[in-house]
């Protein structure tokens, strides 16, 4: 059966569009009022407590660590506009170790010692799928910047929300059409073995397959891994193309391994950056990756081309333009995700704004706010391109990089379109009670 497309802009029930739209320009107005003072004019100058919930440790501590950066710098740009409904914003961190327990009980101190507003910023997919329960028991709006398809399933509750980066499965589906015209038809997977690359195997599988391609071997890799040679032996002789994606601090001996095994004369390479998040590609050991492409959330690189918000964003976030910090040449970030968190941030704010939050007694409506959106322009605050929001499975939809390796660099060489990665709700967070 084909797939409707345009769902994914077809909103029903919660605060309408209209109130929406008219709660997001009372608040532009408010911070354009003439004799605006910052603060001042809210009804209480208390700040807006988000929590958190950064990865610090764990195999997620490189991502968390730039989540965390991201963030204050959101923050910042979000403040010295005058806050959310002329409060400021502040941002108080908790560690979850990136384990799912220990998330869970990030939550609940957030809701119940720290008494925050909403909780914010999870990354890996386990962690969300453990954490989500606590937050929909304590009625607490979840806003997570993971991919996992767990949110837009409908496995979540009303209060988890992905409204700042895009999902897994529309990744995939994105990036098959281009894979199997240019790379190959006959694929092997290799990825974590977990929700994460589970959602990888699950999507990527049948949109390859639309394309007259075929998956001829999946080779799932334990996440706490360290060394990765015995596996590739698994790997069919007539793959065209190896699709890969690892996570956690042994990516950089998987992907060294990995052409130590094949050298020069082995299957393409399509990899998710994931595999190579906050690694150095000129690293030695890595050179054989020269030609190969990376599917990319947001670039790394500096692109000739990119609109001046990129580059103000870029500096905001303090990158260089190879994509490392701009204190330090060596720490390079993990910008194919940690937009999110910018986007995410503002999204919260306009959700704030047009509801006219108050406080804890409004999270429902904060929540019906954002089920509300739906067209997102690439700009300032969504820096990483044009998206559209479907409020029925709580999931944005965006355009996706796919970039290749030249020179040691990863220049962008397609851009997907919102199409391609659109598919059919399956769930209606909506219909769901608070």
């Amino acid at each position: 059966m084909s797939e409707n497309r345009k769902s994914l802009i077809n909103l029903n029930g919660g605060l309408t569009r209209r109130s929406a739209l008219k709660g997001l320009g009372a608040a532009a107005g408010l911070v354009a009022a003439p004799g605006f003072v910052r603060y001042g004019q809210a009804q209480s100058s208390e700040p807006i407590k988000v929590g958190f919930q950064c990865h610090r440790t764990g195999i997620g501590a490189a991502y968390g660590r730039w989540y965390e950066r991201v963030t204050t710098a959101a923050a910042k740009r979000i403040n010295d506009a005058g806050g959310i409904n002329g409060r400021p914003l502040e941002i108080i961190i908790e560690d979850d170790g990136t384990d799912p327990k220990r998330g869970a009980e990030v939550v609940e101190k957030f809701a119940n010692q720290h008494k925050v507003d909403l909780v914010y910023g999870t990354l890996f997919s386990h962690v969300v799928v453990g954490s989500a329960p606590a937050a929909g028991e304590l009625k607490i709006p979840y806003y997570v910047v993971s991919e996992g398809y767990h949110v837009a399933s409908g496995k979540m509750n009303r209060y988890c929300v992905q409204p700042g980066i895009t999902d897994v499965k529309a990744q995939a589906r994105s990036v098959a059409p281009w894979i199997a015209g240019n790379l190959g038809k006959k694929v092997t997977l290799v990825y974590p073995d977990y929700a994460f690359g589970h959602d990888h195997r699950d999507f990527f599988t049948p949109a390859i397959e639309a394309q007259g391609g075929q998956v001829v071997a999946k080779v799932p890799i334990p996440p706490t891994e360290t060394s990765f040679t015995r596996y590739f032996p698994q790997i069919p002789r007539d793959t065209d193309v190896i699709y890969h994606v690892m996570v956690g601090p042994a990516v950089l001996t998987f992907v060294k391994e990995m052409g130590e095994f094949f050298g020069s004369g082995g299957p393409q390479l399509f990899g998710f950056i994931d595999s190579l998040e906050a690694v150095d590609i000129s690293s030695p050991g890595l050179e054989f990756l020269e030609g190969s492409h990376f599917w990319e959330g947001m670039p790394r690189y500096a692109q000739p081309d990119q609109p001046d918000y990129v580059t103000a964003y870029r500096e905001a976030v303090g990158i260089d333009e190879n994509g490392a910090s701009a204190n330090d040449a060596k720490d390079v970030s993990t910008a194919a995700h940690m937009f999110g968190c910018w986007e995410t941030l503002n999204i919260i704010k306009a959700s704030m704004e047009a509801c006219d939050y108050k406080g804890p007694d409004d999270r429902a409506a904060m929540i019906e706010a954002t089920e509300a959106m739906t067209e997102m322009e690439a700009g300032p605050d969504h820096p990483q391109g044009k998206k559209l929001f479907n409020g029925k499975i709580h999931q944005v939809f965006g355009e996706q990089s796919i970039s290749q390796v030249k020179d040691g660099k990863l220049e962008v060489v397609h851009r997907t379109s919102i199409e391609d990665g659109a598919y059919e709700p399956e769930a209606d967070y909506t219909e769901m009670s608070f």
